[in-house]
């Protein structure tokens, strides 16, 4: 009977022991899941259910802090490289919205010339009767004027593309240094008080 009670002890331990690690396991797989494919965001969500707090401060792991810490300078890593990004395609775009500017500017030129020069029709040593010269010049014009507002909006899109971006990369550096500032505040505290502790238990006999 004993040898029973024994067997069905050990049992029971080692069912106890695989269902821990296998809930162990579970955990880890779920945090490194959401750690290396959710959003900044989810991420600080899925750390502040996991964590407890008390007395006004919330416990958190050594590995969950390294892995925010980690995901949060590579969003910023990854920010600043979109910001470069834009910066040189609005740099590129500037350069052709001047030459653009230039090429209106002279085709308005010679239209004037044209303009002041009425029995002068001319283009590149062909003649071509006033009408038709109108038609084609205004056409280059048209086409010019409508090819300058489209790089316009594209630049203006990415414009506001860059602020939003510099926007939200203001803000999670806002909101990692305030996590940053009351975890270290959190840790001091409760050095102080673990050391009022330590001193409190000495004091006593």
């Amino acid at each position: 009977m004993k040898k029973i009670l024994h067997r069905f002890t050990i049992i029971i331990v080692l069912l106890l022991l695989l269902a821990g690690s296998r809930f162990t396991v579970s955990a880890q797989t779920r945090m490194s899941q959401v750690m290396d494919t959710a959003t900044l965001k989810s991420q600080l969500e899925y750390v502040q259910k996991r964590t407890k707090i008390y007395d006004n401060f919330r416990a958190i792991r050594e590995d969950y802090f390294q892995k925010i810490k980690r995901n949060s300078l590579d969003s910023l890593k990854q920010a600043r490289q979109i910001i470069d990004e834009l910066n040189k395609k609005i740099y590129d775009m500037d350069r052709q919205i001047t030459v653009l500017k230039g090429n209106l500017a002279k085709t308005k030129q010679d239209l004037e010339e044209v303009t002041r020069t009425k029995n002068s029709l001319s283009l590149f040593g062909i003649r071509m009767n006033k009408a038709a010269y109108n038609v084609l010049l205004w056409g280059i014009i048209a086409g010019l004027a409508a090819l300058l507002v489209i790089l316009f909006l594209m630049y203006k899109r990415s414009h506001t593309v860059t602020l939003h971006t510099k926007k939200e990369l203001d803000e999670l550096k806002e909101e990692f240094e305030s996590y940053r500032k009351s975890t270290r505040e959190r840790i001091e505290k409760m050095t102080i008080s673990h050391h009022k502790e330590i001193q409190k238990l000495k004091g006593n006999p």
